[in-house]
């Protein structure tokens, strides 16, 4: 899935992890994935999965450290795509 823009990311991401929290939870960019969305490590595992399969990538777990955000989580997708 090759030459994906940011918001196409955002709202597929979104949707994703939409779906392991409560439906009035809003997720924007600055959402942080464990303070804001109390994401435990298993439905952490089972995001990446679904976000490795729908977007065709393999996520190295090095670089969860530095995923907070959901715009983090974006950008790392962008660049593993090479949608930089």
């Amino acid at each position: 899935m090759k030459g994906n823009e940011y918001d196409d990311i955002f709202q597929e991401l979104k949707q994703t992890i939409g779906s392991f929290v409560p439906p009035e939870q809003d997720i924007h960019e600055n959402t942080d994935l464990v303070a804001d969305l109390d994401l435990d490590s298993l439905k952490v595992m089972k995001i990446l999965e679904l976000v490795e399969d729908r977007f065709d990538i393999s996520i190295p777990l090095n670089i969860m450290p530095d995923v907070r955000t959901v715009k983090d989580f974006v950008l790392q997708i962008q660049e593993l795509n090479g949608d930089e």
